[in-house]
């Protein structure tokens, strides 16, 4: 059986990805005057933390290259405010779930899974967890298809926030991250799309250091402890990422699994866009 934290974060992160993989968000972000996808997504995921530097948002991002938050950090700034992009983002995201649930955006499941995604979402510590805890400063939407995704946004950044921390205890860097996941899927890491397009010598600085550390074998491959250390992150990831779901009852986590399944479902036939 999948831990709750694995089962559950399969569920929430499709509703999470419209703002990612969905136009609508993206269209309502460039009307505020943003340049290109990439202003729109560091300019709404770091929104709740207001407009802090660059390396502040790549700190708390934790994964993109040197350099890349900086692009658009704080240049988004001089654009739009903080509370714009997301507002612009709700708008966005609500939209895209509404086109691709279609009725069932209007359903009692979809009301049901709002509210108690949001009482999980709403109870867990927010110390060590920066972007959750500036998603929790944010007030919680009333209607239910914007609850939902908020619900789901703070659930996924919580789980990300603690991510980052296993990543730091395992000794894994941003990049070294995606290598890792890359290899562990049984892609090369220069075919992985979140770092495809480094430079190839500075992305084969990293696998050759992964290498010195017993990571990565000689054919490109993760070693056995590299297979290892992958595992101990993911394992570690879902117990920080348990807390949240303590505070529902089992019967009521069993209705917000039914809840979901069909949102997921069709959120994942749609590639959430």
């Amino acid at each position: 059986m999948k831990p709750t934290a694995r089962q559950m974060h399969q569920l929430v992160e499709p509703i999470h990805l419209v703002a990612y993989f969905c136009q609508e968000p993206t269209d309502a972000l460039m009307a505020l005057g943003l340049r290109n996808y990439w202003d729109g997504y560091f300019a709404a995921r770091s929104a709740p933390l207001g407009r802090a530097p660059a390396e502040v948002v790549h700190a708390v991002f934790y994964n993109f290259a040197d350099g890349e938050v900086a692009r658009h950090i704080p240049r988004v700034w001089s654009k739009t405010t903080p509370e714009a992009a997301l507002a612009a983002r709700e708008q966005g995201c609500v939209a895209a779930l509404r086109r691709i649930l279609g009725d069932l955006a209007d359903g009692p499941g979809v009301a049901r899974a709002a509210d108690l995604a949001t009482r999980a979402a709403a109870s867990a510590p927010t110390v060590g967890r920066p972007l959750y805890a500036g998603l929790r400063a944010l007030p919680v939407p009333e209607e239910p298809v914007a609850r939902l995704w908020h619900a789901a946004t703070l659930l996924r950044e919580h789980r990300g926030d603690g991510h980052n921390a296993a990543l730091v205890a395992a000794g894994i860097g941003g990049t070294e991250a995606h290598v890792l996941g890359a290899l562990s899927e049984g892609m090369p890491a220069e075919k992985f799309g979140r770092v495809h397009h480094l430079p190839a010598a500075q992305l084969a600085a990293v696998v050759d250091g992964m290498r010195a550390r017993g990571l990565v074998d000689e054919s490109g491959w993760l070693s056995d402890a590299g297979q290892a250390t992958k595992e101990r992150i993911e394992a570690l990831t879902d117990d920080l990422a348990a807390p949240p779901y303590d505070i529902l009852q089992p019967s009521e986590l069993d209705q917000l699994v039914a809840d979901l399944e069909p949102i997921a479902t069709a959120l994942d036939a749609a590639g959430s866009h």
